[in-house]
């Protein structure tokens, strides 16, 4: 598809990340333009959908939307902060699109300072537009994906259902079996094991 052309679709792109918050794996962006007819109920914030249903809506979406998804590694958390990491997964993810955006809605009260396109940040966004709610959606599941395939690589953590939050049966295992190459040293919890 080439760049501009967007028929079908709303120019406005959605933007949203999942994976602020844990102790291990990425920070995970994704960019959706959704098309104009496009009609899920509930599309919602990804927290709130069950993960059946989730994963439902993430296939109807990216069957037929255009979207981007953006990676910031746990080294660029750890290296740069995880708020610049995150502004960073997200300019990535907007510039995989395969079409230029009118504007760039981003859920939040920030802006990722090196944009390519104008941009508004909207708090409480993936509740008030369908393409951020849709980005939601695709990055948590984008992330999931990718932390239960590292689960296999690093068995014992819980990755498969904790997805590297900081819950009790993980800073457990981290106490156990150690720190990994996805864990993010630069967050309290690893830091004072590795310390």
């Amino acid at each position: 598809m080439k760049k501009n052309s967007c028929e079908k679709f709303g120019f406005d792109c959605g933007v949203d990340e999942a994976g602020r918050g844990p102790l291990a794996g990425p920070v995970v962006a994704a960019a959706v333009i959704l098309p104009e007819d496009f009609n899920v109920d509930p599309l919602n914030d990804s927290k709130k959908l069950s993960p059946k249903k989730r994963i439902n809506i993430f296939y109807e979406i990216t069957n037929s939307a255009i979207f981007g998804v953006g990676f910031a590694s746990v080294d660029e958390i750890d290296k740069l902060n995880i708020l610049q990491a995150t502004f960073l997964a997200m300019s990535r993810a907007v510039c995989e699109l395969k079409v230029v955006p009118r504007k760039v809605l981003i859920d939040g009260n920030l802006i990722p300072p090196k944009l390519p396109y104008p941009a508004e940040a909207i708090v409480g966004g993936d509740k008030k537009f369908a393409s951020i709610a849709a980005a939601s959606i695709v990055a948590k599941v984008t992330r999931d994906l990718y932390m239960t395939k590292k689960s296999k690589t690093y068995p014992g953590y819980g990755w498969e259902k904790n997805f590297g939050y900081g819950v009790k049966s993980h800073i457990e295992a981290l106490k156990l079996l150690g720190v990994t190459p996805e864990h993010r040293r630069s967050f309290a919890p690893v830091h004072n094991i590795l310390c």
